[in-house]
């Protein structure tokens, strides 16, 4: 089968809003999500800015004994996924063992328990092996939000981990869309997390020079993509889950139907451990896949979340790479960049940018890219600079470019086109 899948239910926590609704609103207006770091002391690192989740209780999703028992993504993750089954209207998949053996989980993330690891590393290098902390494993490792969502929410089908750095989520939701086609699941918890915002995340990833260090004093304009003035993306943190459904199964149960999952491509550049292939010709081919799978032409596309992390590598090529794959009609695209706003939440970055592309699509509506006052050269498309823009959007690409040559694309349209 190569039909879509349907959207039914999406939950978000990300830097600008606890809940789809409110992250959603804050997207609209324009509004970021960057501060001052403020989880650990920012003094040894030269990136002194992040993208924090703020006023995240873990209690409201879980008992005491099981959020101790989890890091902090994994709590992320059981909360966005707890979200969307309910905004999907989905009943205890623990009273309906069938039903639980027909859903699925699959998620990305690039980190795992960041914080975990640091900490468990430092008490081993003061205290000796034998002082690691008895759950240092089961928190750390990357499979576990995938883990925790299905424990806690009782899914008993295939519980998959996707990790292809940046394009994580988007990879993840790829392979939901898989599983519906295949007949392996008739629902499926689709999505990314991560927390990775820590002393040694954020110095390792500035010891790569990928992170912005020359916006310490005015956090809010250091994500600035396809600007001139861009110097390195800005960290953030995040969980965001879709729930998948055959469509059949959703009608059946009188579900509405957000949005449809119609397309997935996927590539590798084969080129280089953190930059892209230089011409974009890895991520267009992707693109190209997408549309293919999603048995639509580039004409059909309105809009594009692009990947757009505020890097000096990213934003040229991507724009090289979106030109080549929709050709003359690059031109009448509207093109964002919501990580203006949110911060590169890595292996969530997928997952976020998958939902506010269906919210476009809902309320026929590009998001702005916020920061955007003078475009570099070579990024010359319709970025929607500074202030978002009502539009007809029937379809709509979201793009995801990781580190290792990753390129990972979904394509979704309205389920009234």
């Amino acid at each position: 089968m190569k039909g879509p899948a349907a959207i039914t239910g999406m939950g978000l926590i990300c830097p600008v809003g606890n809940t789809l609704d409110e992250a959603w609103k804050a997207i609209r207006n324009g509004q970021s999500g960057i501060g001052p770091i403020t989880c650990f002391n920012p003094e040894r690192v030269p990136s002194k800015v992040a993208a924090q989740v703020k006023g995240f209780d873990p209690e409201a999703y879980m008992n005491h004994k099981t959020a101790r028992r989890m890091a902090r993504f994994s709590q992320l993750s059981v909360a966005a996924a707890r979200m969307a089954w309910q905004n999907a209207q989905l009943p205890d998949l623990r009273t309906l063992s069938e039903l639980a053996e027909r859903t699925a989980v699959t998620l990305g993330v690039g980190m795992g328990g960041n914080e975990v690891d640091s900490a468990s590393h430092r008490r081993m290098v003061e205290m000796g092996p034998r002082r690691i902390q008895t759950l240092t494993v089961p928190k750390v490792i990357i499979n576990q939000g995938a883990g925790n969502i299905a424990m806690e929410l009782g899914v008993r089908g295939p519980v998959h981990s996707i990790v292809t750095a940046c394009a994580s989520g988007t990879d993840a939701i790829g392979y939901g869309l898989d599983a519906i086609r295949s007949g392996r699941a008739d629902i499926v918890l689709a999505g990314g997390a991560e927390s990775a915002i820590t002393e040694y995340g954020v110095g390792a990833f500035c010891a790569l020079r990928a992170l912005s260090t020359s916006f310490n004093d005015c956090p809010t304009e250091a994500s600035r993509p396809f600007d001139r003035r861009r110097d390195g993306f800005v960290m953030g943190e995040a969980a965001a889950v879709l729930i998948l459904e055959r469509p059949e199964h959703a009608i059946a149960r009188g579900a509405p139907i957000l949005a449809l999952l119609a397309g997935y491509g996927a590539t590798c550049d084969c080129y280089h451990l953190t930059a892209p292939e230089p011409e974009g010709r890895g991520a267009a081919r992707a693109i190209r896949q997408a549309l293919k799978d999603a048995g639509l032409l580039p004409e059909d596309i309105d809009y594009v979340n692009a990947h757009g992390t505020s890097t000096p590598a990213n934003d040229p090529v991507e724009t090289k790479a979106i030109r080549s794959a929709f050709g003359a009609h690059a031109e009448n695209l509207l093109v964002s960049s919501t990580k203006s706003m949110t911060g590169h939440c890595l292996g969530a970055a997928g997952g976020i940018e998958a939902i506010l592309s269906v919210m476009a699509i809902r309320d026929q509506f590009a998001p702005p890219t916020i920061n955007l006052t003078d475009p570099d050269d070579g990024c010359d498309l319709d970025y929607v600079p500074l202030t978002g823009r009502s539009a007809p959007i029937r379809a709509a690409v979201s793009t995801s470019l990781g580190f290792g040559g990753h390129n990972g694309v979904l394509v979704l349209r309205s389920a009234d086109a």
